[in-house]
């Protein structure tokens, strides 16, 4: 029987909105709350598919702007799909580019029915809408397509957040209208910016549409940490119950804690893989500068108690020499180690609502960084 579409709640916490679900999809089965790996142009940056398998990633999210630009969409159709063209057998949700209306601001011009960019690349003339992203997103075979919507930053006055909200319903609208591949699932995008109002009336309009899955837009743009739970919050009380609920582009642990307190499955962001890159490793307490001079002799591995490959085979003095070097294989076991030690965490939090402790394991986190915080210590070193 296909199941692809179906979204089950197995626990509702007690003691907050947290909830623990399954999302069933073509390639997979997804348990949430889920932290989605990056991989914005068909990779994961230095992890290999099988590597990220190992290290617990169910879904993987990829950005069809980008692949547009590189290698293009011929190429990956005529490969025979975007999981066979970089060998990712589990999901794949496609961010339709909307967030580029916001990052390339620079390169675009925002029109009735899409968006004009100037190839970041080479300088081409790109149009992407709604129409052209649907398409996009059903010849590549992805999992789960979002709708194409315009992100807007922060601050944003009312009335341009007001027009923006307008167009994106009307974008998703056109969305849910294009054909799409058998058990291919659609998300909307609310947006809205820091209006309470239109966030409301932006979820109401989508959900009068109707999609497999929403997703909160509009956020990690800039705005400061309570203006971003509070978009959070304005936006998870009006979504319904019984759809998955996706946070965009939001990554940092304390702010998912929060999030999932408040009802939000699923998550994405590159701060794992990015930072590593530049020589920063997390920890279940807190981040550090890896690169640091004061590991040089240090014979612990990246973080005390980490099963990972990197932990359990090399030592901070030698990761710290491989980055400082510019040796990839620095970059690549810190990687590692910081994807590794995100589904840990996404591990923690589902088993504590299996078992009914997630307000437990809350207060453990958020006393250990806070504790972190308040410290002359180096970050990880608690």
């Amino acid at each position: 029987m296909d199941l692809a579409g179906k979204f089950e709640i197995l626990q509702v916490d007690s003691s907050s909105k947290a909830r623990r679900g399954r999302l069933h999809t073509l390639h997979g089965v997804i348990n949430t709350p889920v932290f989605m790996p990056v991989g914005t142009q068909a990779a994961v940056k230095a992890l290999s598919p099988a590597e990220l398998t190992d290290l617990g990633a169910s879904i993987i999210l990829s950005n069809i702007y980008h692949i547009n630009v590189r290698p293009g969409i011929d190429v990956i159709e005529k490969c025979g799909g975007l999981h066979k063209f970089m060998g990712w057998h589990g999901p794949i949700l496609t961010d339709s580019g909307g967030y580029q209306v916001f990052s390339l601001a620079k390169l675009r011009k925002v029109k009735e029915h899409g968006v004009e960019f100037n190839s970041h690349f080479d300088g081409k003339r790109i149009f992407l809408g709604p129409v052209e992203a649907m398409e996009i997103q059903s010849r590549i075979g992805t999992d789960i397509a979002m709708v194409f919507d315009e992100c807007v930053p922060y601050p944003c006055d009312r009335d341009y957040a007001c027009k923006s909200m307008e167009k994106t319903i009307l974008w998703a609208a056109l969305c849910a209208e294009q054909p799409r591949n058998k058990g291919q699932l659609l998300f909307g995008i609310i947006q809205g910016s820091d209006y309470a109002d239109l966030r409301e009336s932006c979820i109401r309009k989508l959900v009068d549409i109707g999609f497999d899955g929403y997703a909160i837009g509009g956020v990690s743009v800039g705005e400061p940490q309570e203006v971003l739970i509070r978009g959070i919050e304005r936006s998870v009380q009006f979504m319904p119950t019984d759809k998955p609920r996706y946070l965009m582009g939001v990554g940092k642990m304390d702010q998912i804690l929060e999030a999932v307190s408040l009802g939000v499955d699923m998550f994405d962001c590159v701060m794992p893989t990015r930072l590593a890159r530049n020589g920063t490793a997390f920890t279940k307490y807190g981040k550090y500068a890896a690169k640091a001079g004061e590991y040089r002799y240090d014979t612990r591995p990246i973080e005390e108690g980490c099963c990972c490959y990197a932990c359990a085979n090399f030592s901070r003095s030698y990761v710290r020499h491989l980055l400082n070097v510019n040796e990839i294989l620095g970059v690549r076991l810190l990687t590692v180690h910081n994807v590794y030690r995100y589904m840990r965490f996404m591990d923690d939090i589902r088993f504590a609502l299996d078992n009914g402790t997630f307000g437990e394991l809350k207060k453990h986190y958020m006393a250990c960084w806070k504790e972190l915080e308040s410290s002359d210590a180096p970050e990880g070193e608690q």
